[in-house]
């Protein structure tokens, strides 16, 4: 009898051990399933529309957020605006209805896709800017480098070159886009200070290397031997002027620009140019991609990250070409 009742009281308490281990079993394969529900970095897709893709900075820009996404393990979606607000309100509405975990703005104007992007975000998708400055009140966050020092770095280079006289001209981008107008506000702070720094042409060649040739062209026509000097937005119109001024054998005006795109750092290495304002496409890139990523598993991230601008000149410039 003992013996039974020894026996039937070992099987108690085995019985016991084995239901406490399931149920540990249980709790544990619940907590991974918690985590588990949770969203994967592979299953996420962030939408990029881009304004446009012929200049060499927003290609940089491009192929960086590309590289990002890879590394990170996240699709991403890249629409070409073609420089056209239309065509960005369009691709933003589609990348919406795909049902993108975020979205990457690169915008044509700083003001045209306010409600396109403020819509977007009612709806659950967060909205990143890059580069060029979205005003939405709604935008999630902005990845860039300050434009109105760029204009002030830029034309300080100018001043300084011409002992503070002379007359310039200057190119911009595209008109209402931030690049626009903080680097025109720039550019005008300390020309402003310098009254006679006289500008006597002014005009959009849209970031474009071939509508800055052939405008440099008919200032050449207009007004010759009295420029002394060409202020340029971005890198691409410095050069599309120096094609201009080399094809009439005026070689020695000087010329700035911004961004540091290769062929703006050979012609400064090259004396064409006398300096450059670098833009770390790369930079704004990966930290656009990080906190778009960041926002779609829906992280808490800045409203603002600042990538700071570079003076590149003749003393520098190797620097930046082994980059």
């Amino acid at each position: 009898m003992k013996k039974i009742k020894s026996s039937f009281l070992m099987l108690v308490i085995l019985a016991t051990f084995l239901m406490a281990a399931c149920s540990s079993n249980l709790q544990t394969n619940s907590g991974s399933k918690d985590n588990s529900e949770k969203k994967d970095t592979d299953s996420i897709t962030i939408g990029f529309q881009v304004y446009g893709l012929r200049g060499e900075f927003a290609t940089n820009l491009t192929n960086a957020m590309k590289e990002q996404a890879k590394e990170l393990g996240v699709k991403l979606v890249v629409m070409d605006g073609n420089y056209d607000v239309s065509t960005a309100i369009s691709q933003l509405k589609n990348l919406e209805s795909q049902q993108v975990d975020a979205i990457i703005v690169n915008p044509i104007d700083q003001e045209a896709l306010n409600n396109t992007v403020n819509g977007i975000v009612d709806g659950g998708i967060p909205v990143l800017g890059v580069n060029a400055f979205l005003s939405a009140e709604k935008l999630t966050s902005y990845v860039g480098s300050p434009d109105v020092v760029a204009g002030e770095t830029e034309a300080q280079e100018i001043v300084d070159a011409l002992g503070g006289k002379g007359n310039v001209v200057i190119f911009e981008g595209p008109i209402g886009q931030t690049g626009q107008t903080q680097r025109k506000e720039g550019i005008y702070n300390v020309l402003n200070k310098n009254p006679e720094i006289k500008v006597i042409a002014e005009q959009t060649a849209n970031w474009s290397r071939a509508e800055a040739m052939t405008i440099m062209e008919n200032w050449i026509q207009t007004h010759g031997d009295k420029i002394d000097a060409v202020i340029a937005q971005n890198d691409e119109m410095a050069i599309g002027a120096i094609n201009a001024l080399r094809a009439q054998n005026m070689n020695d005006l000087p010329v700035v620009g911004v961004d540091g795109v290769k062929d703006a750092l050979q012609a400064v290495k090259k004396d064409e140019m006398i300096a450059t304002v670098y833009q770390n496409a790369i930079e704004q890139g990966k930290t656009v991609v990080e906190q778009a990523v960041n926002a779609a598993k829906g992280e808490t991230i800045e409203k603002k990250y600042e990538i700071p601008f570079e003076l590149v000149t003749k003393e520098n410039v190797d620097e930046y070409l082994q980059k």
